[in-house]
């Protein structure tokens, strides 16, 4: 598997494993035989910045 790191600015990193195909789809390119490969790498990706950031502070 290959990994993929998204920088946030200046609130560190976020490492996501995908596949080949989960990549690929994110770019745009549909798998007709398996419609849930973009799915599952947008799962991924959502969970793995769930992990890193906290969404609920209240920051006014």
């Amino acid at each position: 598997m290959n990994s993929q790191t998204v920088y946030a600015e200046g609130k560190g990193s976020v490492d996501v494993q995908l596949t080949p195909d989960e990549a690929l789809s994110l770019t745009g390119v549909e798998f007709n035989g398996n419609p849930k490969i973009k799915s599952e790498a947008q799962r991924k990706i959502r969970s793995a910045f769930e992990k890193t950031f906290d969404f609920n502070s209240d920051t006014k």
